[in-house]
């Protein structure tokens, strides 16, 4: 199932949605035109991908720099191919809108930050290899619209068989299912490997990203329901 769009209007424009869209999008171009001089692209990898065993080398030493902790967010706005971005991008299109308008854009901004770090740390513990991608940070957002607006209809992409027809869902069904997907997938994939290190596609990181936004989800919607109260 591919989600293509849905049927929840947002009150303003989602300032910070449309801005995490740019940036990844510049990034991904950025990115594209370093190919064409030799190892930049790698080095730019090296750089701004987030490494576990070297993050937590550098935190044991005592090395408290800024570089150290600049690719818990920096990795967010890498992608490894053409798919990967437009793919991570659509969800974030698709849902991202309305999650911010509920919030507010800075404490929007500020949970999708928080989501893909969680993300970063739980796919760094399973599997401690260099990753990049905003799909940590998405899923924590896919987790709060699951919950704030479960019965928005989504018009979805669907393969079966031979056969592809665009069908309206329910975001429970999509999104349930998404999240469902990666928990498969991935206790799969390190069944099969017999270790986490095998990892390509970090299911992990999707997974703790979508606990992320559903624990983080408590306190954002009591700081709404606050802002509402005060404001009127």
């Amino acid at each position: 199932m591919i989600p293509l769009r849905d049927a929840n209007p947002v009150r303003s424009a989602p300032i910070v949605n449309r801005l995490l869209l740019a940036v990844n999008l510049v990034v991904w171009i950025y990115i594209v035109y370093l190919t064409r001089q030799p190892g930049a692209m790698e080095a730019f990898f090296d750089r701004y991908s987030f490494d576990w065993p070297e993050f937590t080398r550098r935190i044991s030493s005592g090395d408290l720099a800024p570089s150290t902790f600049v690719p818990l967010v920096s990795h967010m706005f890498l992608h490894g191919g053409w798919l990967h971005v437009l793919g991570n991008m659509l969800y974030l299109w698709i849902f991202g809108d309305n999650v911010e308008d509920r919030f507010g854009s800075a404490p929007y901004l500020v949970f999708y930050l928080l989501c893909g770090v969680v993300a970063a740390i739980g796919q760094g513990l399973v599997s401690p290899s260099p990753m990049v991608g905003a799909s940590g940070a998405i899923a924590g957002v896919l987790a709060a619209y699951l919950i704030m607006f479960p019965t928005a209809r989504v018009s979805t992409l669907v393969f079966l068989g031979l056969f592809i027809t665009i069908v309206e869902l329910p975001a429970l069904i999509v999104i349930g299912m998404f999240i469902v997907l990666q928990v498969i997938e991935g206790v799969a994939e390190l069944r099969l490997t017999g270790h986490a290190a095998a990892q390509q596609i970090a299911y992990f990181a999707h997974i703790f990203g979508f606990a992320a936004g559903l624990v983080l989800l408590v306190f954002f919607r009591r700081a709404d329901t606050a802002r509402r109260v005060r404001f009127g």
